[in-house]
């Protein structure tokens, strides 16, 4: 997955506003005590930083 395809995806589900501020502040276990923006910092796949946030945030399946 493209970044520009996920953080489209990170501002369908959690709004253009607060896409980053969820980013950069939420700590996931499914990251392994990362922030998204950790993760993708310290070299994690696009798809699965997406994947750890749908199934830590319950996203839909249609926007999986």
């Amino acid at each position: 997955m493209k970044l520009t395809v996920f953080w489209e995806r990170m501002r369908t589900q959690f709004g253009e506003g607060y896409a980053d501020s969820f980013a950069r502040d939420h700590v996931m276990a499914e990251l392994g005590g990362r922030t998204v923006w950790e993760a993708l910092d310290s070299g994690w796949e696009a798809r699965d930083v997406w994947r750890a946030v749908c199934t830590a945030m319950d996203v839909p399946a249609g926007r999986r």
